[in-house]
């Protein structure tokens, strides 16, 4: 069961590793691909929560939000491997903010061919979120029941 544990980590996590270091890789001067893809997304969000809040929010430097991501894909997928928790809530929360800027599918209709992809990339996501949110459940209730059987006290019988 350990080793299965494990492979299942190694794998789940890889998806993140090797997207942070592609993220990585292509990083130049400008941020690389993902800034360019991320930038517009960004400019649209904050116009967004501008309106909703009715305050100007401050400017978004893309390299450093390309950097933030970078940093929470791979050290929670490293976190995530030796099976530390604190990994899976990083990459959680990087799907929690991230998905809905990146896969913005609800700015589009149904009939625009860029709907249904960033559906499917939108709601592999949140199935993503979903085993994450699992693990985290797992690890809790695994230490909690640890924790309940060091209280135990014996009783004293009776005579």
């Amino acid at each position: 069961m350990g080793f299965f544990s494990f492979l299942g980590r190694v794998l789940f996590a890889s998806l993140f590793i090797l997207s942070a270091w592609q993220m990585f890789n292509d990083f130049g001067a400008d941020g690389g691909p993902a800034a360019k893809e991320l930038a517009p997304k960004l400019d649209l969000t904050k116009a967004h929560l501008s309106s909703i809040f009715g305050v100007a929010l401050p400017d978004i430097e893309v390299k450093q939000v390309v950097w933030a991501i970078v940093a929470l894909k791979g050290l929670g997928g490293l976190l995530f491997v030796i099976g530390n928790i604190f990994g899976a809530y990083l990459l959680a929360f990087y799907l929690v903010v991230v998905s809905p800027i990146l896969y913005d599918f609800y700015n589009y209709g149904p009939e625009d061919r860029q709907f249904s992809l960033l559906l499917t990339e939108f709601l592999q996501s949140v199935a993503l979120l979903g085993a994450l949110l699992f693990f985290i459940g797992m690890k809790n209730s695994t230490t909690t029941s640890k924790r309940n059987l060091k209280k135990r006290t014996p009783k004293p019988k009776a005579a």
